[in-house]
This record gives C-alpha cells, structure tokens and sequence, in this order.
C-alpha cells in the first residue's frame, strides 16, 4: 500500500508532543490473525503499513501487560510484565524459535481459552527448543535480557509470582502458605531454588514479548508512527506488584485490601464503577521517594513514545469505596499526591510525554494539576450531545488537548448513534451536517477539524461498525474485549478517504 503524504518520524513525536495529529485507536488483542487472538506479528506490520497509507502517526493501545479477570487489560497482574498472549507465534517460527509444523493446530480458535492454551504451547515448546539445543546466540540474547537493568526492578518478583501461583494452583497469594504470602526471605529462597525451571520459563516468556515488542517499534517508526500507550493508575490486587510491595497498598493483615478504587455514579454507571483494586498509601510511597511510581513511568515510557495516565484525576483526589461495600455509592472522596509524584519523576528520568485522561467528575483541583504540569487532557465527542455548548464539542475545545469521537469505553460512533435520544441525535445532526446515514464518518471529520492538536479515532469508527464491534462497557461483567477486525476490512480505499480528511484537516506535516 502506497503512503500518500510523507509521515515525520515517531520519535519527533516526543520532541512536540502536542503538534497536529491523526491517530487510531486499536488494541493489538483486536488484529486479525491465524491464532484467535491479536498479536504482536505479520497482522501488526500490516496495519502500520495501513496507517502510513491513512496518513496516521499515532497508533493508541490499550496497556500491554497480562491481563486480569475477564481479559481486562486494565487489571494487569503486573505494572511492568508484558501479555504473554501477544507473543506471535509466527514471529517465533521465523525467528526459529519454534518449527513451523508446531504452529499446526485443530483447536476452535473462536473459543479464547482454547486460543490462550495454543499459545501457551507454542510458547512451552519455544523454551524446550532453547533448552534442548542450547543455541549459543539465542541463550546469549536470553541472558542479556536477564541482566539488563530495565528489568531489575520487576521481573525476579514477576517470575518467582508466576511460578508460586502456578505451583499454588492459580490461588490468590493471600491463600498461599504464610512465609512465601509475606515474603520471608529464606521462604523466597526456597521457592526460587525449587521452581527455578518455572521461573526461568516465564522470564524466557517476557523475553521474547520485548524482543517483538522492540521490534514492532523500530517498523513503527519506519512508517512514521509513534506508538501511544496506556498506563492505568491502579493495579489487580492478586498481582506481582501488590504482593511485592504490601507496604505501598491499603491492607489488612492478611493482606487484604480495606478500601477499594472507583467512581461515584456518573454517565456510565447510576451505582458508580467499584473496579475493586487496591488503594495507594501515598504516605508510604512519598516515604519511599515514589521509587515504585518513577520505575513505572519509566517502564511504560520503554515500550511507548506518548503515554495516556488513565483515571488521571486520581492523582488529585480518587474515590475510596470501603472493601466490604458492593458498589461504588458509599464511597468518599480522599486527596491523591499532587504534583509532587510527577515533579519527583520528571528530576528522576527528564521529560514526560503524557497525556492526562480527565474525563468524569472532574473538579478545579485536577484541572489545575493537569494544567501546572502541561499535560493535555481529552475531550469526547460522543460526550458532547447531551446538552448544548458542552465543553466537548469542538468549538469549546483548546489546543492542548486530545479530541475523541469516543474511547474504549465507549459505544461505536455508528451504535452511539443508533442508541441515542431524538433529542441527542437531533443536536448531533444538527453539529456535525449529518444526515445520520454515514454517521460514525461525519464524527471522524468532525474530531479532525477539531482545534485540538491530536485527534485520535478507533478503528471500528473508520470502518462504520455498530454496537457488535464496541469493545468494553463499563459495569458489564463479560463480553468486554474479545472484538476483533475481520481480515482485510482496513482497506486502502478507506485509508485513502481517511488520509484525505487528515490532510484536509493540517494533520499531516
């Protein structure tokens, strides 16, 4: 596919963050593929080839760690491990790291446990390969991946988790023995001398996802593209971090949490959201010199060029919903860290290329740290018909900032429609100049003209998808992130209309 403007390059993006922009909105999960699930591999270089054809330069991910119950990858076992599941197997035959004839399968790849088990054989059969033959060059790699001090700070805890919830049967840590749920050490020990294979299995796991993942980024910024990551502020209770770092979280003896996150009811959600993850002792980690959070930042800065802070507002105040508690409604409102964690950061690795994600109640307090650190926020188109002069519809936007025809979150731009009140499809046609038949394309021109210097759209949007494709609602409990592209529905002709409105729009330099 042809690239109809010359894109700049990805790491100019970091220098000038904020300049005019195109970008989609698609989670590696949602690419087509041989094996069930999105990866990291062929479909992945296709569609950067189908962003430089479109005249995009961001692509937006979701966060790229394991994911947590019911493949929410916004309850990640770990704040630093990648998905093992985005590993691509056919990378790891091209590499020889597998044989072709173990990618042959008669599993129904429609059923995603049975696509996570072909993965995770694939996988088992990449490290038996490695053990078995000893290949001096790839055990080398492997070795220096191990030893390299972007890993220090996480991966001994992540493997030795892994391992001890394997060996536990996939309990909770606060079910395993006492000495290993507490971490004595010479308990640690012992568990790392007698499940040194399963740990050494797991760290070659997290190998090879930074091997295809530092990969993905240097095609990425062939074509032009900077990759926009995704950092949720809080982390899955039954994860690494937590179990590493009881000190920094909100529990109780046993380890359990006393308090739990979320939001007071808002547009989403009449009883709030209770996500149930555990809070922050921000006493503890200011006590720490905010060690954990400037690691963190610091890791996803390594495998994204831009990053978006979800649930920014938490940083100045976040809702604390007492454990016992069912919803969100009997929460309280408690004071976050300020700029104290972003300005302890910034001296620690230099400039922060974030963006802060601002949506729901937001009050003076978190529009005044967004705006004292720089960040820009977000504005969702989708969000803006509810009632006239919202702050956002374009004309109030500023230039600070990121426009959305709608999130992760939310419906298709093309469901939104078809679910809407007269009253909210009236104001959208009325805005935008539609007269409703190509909805989900008049949102995208709408968001491109917008005065916001990045204008980001998911994939379903440009491909004018209804509800079936939307990819989470909030407070549902299943069938949230299991949408797919079908193959080859990204097509050039839609690229070119896409790239066309970027153009049109200054979006391309």
């Amino acid at each position: 596919m042809p690239v109809c403007i010359v894109l700049p390059a990805a790491n100019s993006y970091i220098q000038s963050l904020m300049e005019r922009r195109a970008g989609i909105l698609l989670h590696p999960t949602s690419l087509p593929g041989r094996f069930g699930l999105g990866e990291i591999g062929p479909e992945a270089d296709r569609f950067l080839e189908w962003l430089g054809g479109a005249g995009v330069s961001l692509w937006q991910m979701l966060p790229l760690g394991p994911c947590g119950y019911g493949g929410s990858p916004y309850g990640c076992a770990s704040a630093f491990a990648g998905n093992r599941y985005l590993v691509s197997p056919e990378r790891l035959a091209e590499e020889g790291w597998v044989a072709e004839g173990d990618l042959a399968h008669d599993a129904d790849l429609g059923d995603s446990g049975a696509a996570a088990q072909l993965r995770d054989a694939v996988l088992e059969r990449a490290w038996e390969r490695l053990v078995r033959r000893g290949d001096a060059e790839k055990t080398a790699s492997f070795e220096v991946f191990r030893r390299d001090a972007a890993q220090a700070p996480w991966l001994d805890d992540w493997t030795l988790f892994t391992a001890l919830k394997e060996e536990n049967t996939g309990a909770p840590w606060t079910e395993w023995p006492a000495p290993v749920a507490r971490r004595e050490p010479d308990a640690l020990a012992a568990a790392r001398d007698r499940l040194r294979e399963a740990v050494d299995r797991e760290a070659f796991v997290q190998f090879l996802f930074f091997r295809q993942w530092d990969a993905l980024r240097r095609r990425a910024a062939e074509h032009g593209v900077a990759i926009f990551g995704d950092m949720p502020i809080y982390v899955a209770h039954d994860g690494a971090d937590v179990w590493a770092h009881r000190e920094l979280f909100e529990l109780d003896a046993d380890g359990h949490p006393t308090a739990v996150s979320g939001v007071p009811p808002d547009y989403f959600s009449e009883t709030g959201q209770r996500w149930g993850t555990p809070l922050y002792r921000w006493d503890a980690c200011r006590e720490q010199g905010f060690a954990w959070w400037i690691d963190r930042f610091r890791a996803n800065l390594r495998v994204a060029d831009v990053v978006r802070i979800d649930h920014f507002r938490g940083f100045a105040g976040f809702w604390a919903i007492p454990a016992s508690e069912p919803t969100a409604v009997a929460g309280e409102w408690r004071s976050g860290p300020g700029a104290e964690l972003f300005d302890a950061t910034r001296a620690a690795i230099g400039g922060l290329p974030f963006v802060a994600e601002d949506l729901g109640v937001i009050t003076p307090d978190v529009v005044a740290l967004r705006d004292d650190l720089g960040f820009p926020g977000m504005r969702v188109l989708q969000f803006g018909f509810a009632a006239d002069d919202s702050p956002h519809l374009p004309h109030r936007h500023v230039p600070r900032c990121v426009a959305y025809t709608g999130t992760h979150d939310n419906d298709t731009a093309r469901g939104w429609y078809e679910h809407a009140s007269d009253e909210e499809r009236r104001r959208a046609r009325d805005y935008t100049g539609s007269d409703g038949r190509e909805f989900a394309w008049d949102l995208v021109r709408t968001a491109l003209a917008s005065v916001a210097e990045t204008a980001v759209v998911p994939l379903q949007d440009v491909l004018g998808l209804a509800s079936e494709a939307r990819l989470n609602t909030p407070g549902k409990a299943e069938g949230n992130w299991v949408w797919q592209m079908a193959a080859g529905s990204a097509s050039p002709d839609i690229a070119a209309r896409l790239c066309r409105l970027s153009a049109l729009t200054g979006r391309i330099r």
